[in-house]
């Protein structure tokens, strides 16, 4: 008589001998591929999203206006998000490397590098983008968006105000894709880190209108490249700031004057607004 009893408790524990084994495996491969990857990397690429969070967060205008200020006044809360950005993008990011990966300074970005190379490329793109920013601004879906502080289109004091905040805003943005992830992972992804960089730096202009969003990742890839090559992050800083300062500037002449169109007459007609 065949003991059903006894065979059941021998497949039962075959059962749970072979799970065990294929747990104990796959345990073993997880914690193999674990240690092989780049812990630089890791703290890299989750801590720019970590960052991100919380700069939305924390940094946002609508927190300092409903948690933080909620008598502040608007400017005010631009002001804290710009410096929010600066502190989340570069501050935080620079003593994660310096302290936590004893990088040195050259090595992330912030020594002068090719400044010469740099320079003489800021003065070249310049006036393509005074006339760029010229013809992006005659767009209604341009003007409705900027300047983003409304107020600054009304006074040129502000206006000045408003742009020198920005400047903590522009070095943390840059910082953190042309500075953290491009330097911080480029042992691991080489020359790939340039594009690495370039996609959420694109995808933050989703929101954006659609020629500007294309731009984005142009722009994100061109300067990953530039900032490679010139082994600096600062020259970054100018070159974006610079676009928002003509993009602003030109779209609040429109907005005071109504000028519209492309040309000189449109032009004498925008400068009427100063």
């Amino acid at each position: 008589m065949i003991d059903f009893c006894a065979s059941g408790s021998s497949w039962k524990g075959t059962l749970e001998a072979d799970l065990s084994q294929v747990v104990g495996t796959e345990i073993r491969r997880f914690l193999k591929a674990l240690r092989s990857l780049d812990l630089q990397t890791v703290v890299v690429l989750t801590l720019s999203v970590l960052l991100l969070v919380a700069t939305f967060k924390f940094g946002s205008r609508d927190f300092f206006l409903g948690q933080v200020a909620p008598q502040g006044t608007r400017l005010q809360s631009w002001a804290w998000w710009f410096v929010a950005q600066g502190i989340t993008g570069f501050v935080i990011p620079v003593l994660i490397l310096v302290l936590g990966f004893r990088r040195k300074a050259v090595a992330i970005g912030l020594g002068l590098g090719d400044w010469k190379l740099a320079t003489t490329l800021f003065a070249l793109y310049l006036p393509i983008v005074i006339v760029g920013t010229w013809v992006l601004s005659d767009g209604p879906l341009f003007q409705a968006e900027y300047p983003h502080y409304r107020e600054a289109a009304e006074s040129w004091s502000v206006f000045a105000i408003y742009h020198a905040l920005f400047l903590f805003y522009w070095v943390g943005w840059e910082y953190l894709w042309r500075g953290f992830i491009l330097f911080g992972t480029a042992h691991t992804f080489g020359l790939h880190t340039i594009f690495i960089q370039a996609v959420p730096f694109a995808l933050m202009h989703l929101q954006k209108p659609t020629s500007e969003l294309v731009l984005s990742l142009v722009g994100g890839i061109v300067l990953g490249a530039l900032v490679w090559r010139c082994r600096a992050f600062w020259i970054a800083v100018p070159i974006h700031s610079a676009q928002m300062l003509a993009l602003d500037f030109w779209c609040s002449l429109r907005i005071r004057t109504g000028a519209s169109g492309f040309g000189l007459e449109a032009l004498r007609i925008a400068f009427t607004g100063i």
